[in-house]
């Protein structure tokens, strides 16, 4: 995402901010990481960290307009809902089923918590994800634009999905 850029501080505030309480990994029989999947629910998310985390990494200034910026993305958490607050397959692992498996476990943590859904956002520049989620049952809900923001964040519009339990 641009408005992260440059690399080494997206990943330095990523490492900060990061809760691994909040994420499902799938790793392969050598230890390489497959995959991962965050949520978000009431007691807290994958990714967290705001303000005082974003300029410690970027700077005052640097910090604080991408922390107005990325807000304009939060998602609140909603009543008996899981938030899916990221997922993510490495290339070489594609197409073989991680992206399914995490999202089984995805959903068996949602029951775990006794919640009745599951809600992601997808960007329209990842169809391959929008259709794995439609094979398991997402539904989409409505689409919104990010117009003059499109630069920043290097997506034209997100799309909200459901998946009833």
């Amino acid at each position: 995402m641009p408005v992260m850029k440059p690399e080494t501080k997206a990943l330095a505030f990523l490492v900060s901010a990061i809760d691994p309480s909040h994420a499902i990994s799938a790793v392969s029989e050598r230890g390489e990481l497959l995959g991962i999947v965050g949520f978000k629910t009431t007691e807290g998310g994958f990714v967290g960290g705001g303000l005082r985390e974003m300029t410690k990494v970027y700077g005052p200034v640097g910090g604080f307009w991408r922390g107005l910026l990325l807000s304009v993305l939060e998602r609140p958490v909603e009543a008996g809902t899981l938030l899916m607050d990221g997922i993510f397959v490495s290339a070489s692992a594609r197409g073989q089923g991680v992206g399914t498996m995490l999202l089984d476990a995805v959903r068996l943590k949602a029951i775990d918590f006794g919640l009745a859904r599951i809600r992601l956002d997808v960007i329209d520049s990842n169809p391959r994800a929008r259709a794995l989620y439609e094979r398991q049952g997402f539904v989409a809900l409505e689409t919104s634009e990010t117009g003059l923001f499109r630069h920043v964040f290097g997506f034209r519009s997100s799309t909200r999905m459901n998946c009833q339990l």
